[in-house]
């Protein structure tokens, strides 16, 4: 699978190389099955665009995330990063985790540097590119930091700059700013992306927040409740570069908040109903 015709943001044709292709994927946990997280699961993410994946708590999006990043076998199925299987933790993908993941006993230059060492990346290049990311992230002076020293803001942008150092070509983010106030949330969310806008990885961005997917994405995949399919992809119309407040400000934002809910809803109900029938 090399390319595929699709209409990009602003409604233009673009044929667009296929980056991660998931295909007829399927994950149990248990012994005997007892939770499928996803199954029969088909979704193409295209090259240098932001995927936004959306819905009910449950549905298996942090799960599928594991799986492209190859940190968890999938059960049936195939996922493939340029046509290659992903069968163990792949060295183009970086996956940023909602709760930071950040060594504590590390300053914020080593935590930043960590996965460069570990690949064995020389001292001088590690710390060069460290520093790089650190003042990309806008956390300059804070390099001897340690985590219980930074607000938590801060540490989520520790964890973007360790994933943005080992400069991937796909970048998986999980709920990345859950776990900061409104405020900190919108000024991540300018920052990444206005990083994003810049370097163009491929990314797929999990959230439960629809606002945030139209902000990020360039395509919305709605998710249906457990078991997870893809239930519709939503395209998002708007242009690069952006910004929080003229996203809001536009007239076809609502349109889209309420096409996005609709799908949410139904799959909301039909859970509410599920857990009705088995109380």
């Amino acid at each position: 699978m090399g390319a595929a015709s699709s209409d990009g943001p602003g409604g233009h044709a673009a044929t667009r190389d296929v980056v991660i292709s998931i295909e007829g994927c399927s994950k149990v946990f248990g012994e005997g099955g007892e939770v499928v997280a996803f199954e029969g699961l088909d979704l193409e993410v295209f090259e240098h665009e932001a995927l936004c994946i959306v819905g009910p708590s449950g549905c298996g999006k942090t799960t599928l995330l594991r799986c492209i990043d190859g940190l968890t076998p999938l059960t049936t199925g195939q996922i493939r990063i340029r046509n290659e299987p992903v069968t163990r933790p792949h060295p183009n993908v970086a996956l940023v985790f909602q709760h930071f993941g950040l060594f504590p006993w590390m300053t914020v230059e080593s935590n930043v540097a960590y996965g460069l060492k570990v690949t064995g990346v020389a001292k001088a290049e590690r710390l060069e590119r460290a520093s790089r990311y650190i003042d990309l992230v806008g956390l300059q002076g804070f390099e001897r930091r340690y985590p219980y020293q930074l607000s938590g803001g801060m540490q989520q942008r520790v964890g973007l700059a360790r994933a943005l150092t080992m400069e991937p070509e796909v970048l998986l983010m999980d709920e990345p700013f859950a776990s900061v106030d409104a405020q900190t949330r919108e000024i991540l969310q300018e920052q990444l992306l206005s990083i994003w806008e810049k370097q163009r990885r491929t990314m797929v961005f999990i959230t439960h927040s629809i606002e945030e997917a139209i902000l990020m994405g360039d395509r919305v995949a709605v998710l249906s409740t457990r078991p997870g399919r893809v239930k519709e992809i939503i395209d998002v119309p708007f242009e690069h570069p952006r910004s929080i407040s003229a996203i809001f400000e536009d007239e076809r934002f609502g349109g889209l908040r309420n096409q996005v809910w609709t799908k949410l809803r139904d799959e909301a109900k039909a859970e509410l109903g599920h857990l009705d029938e088995s109380a």
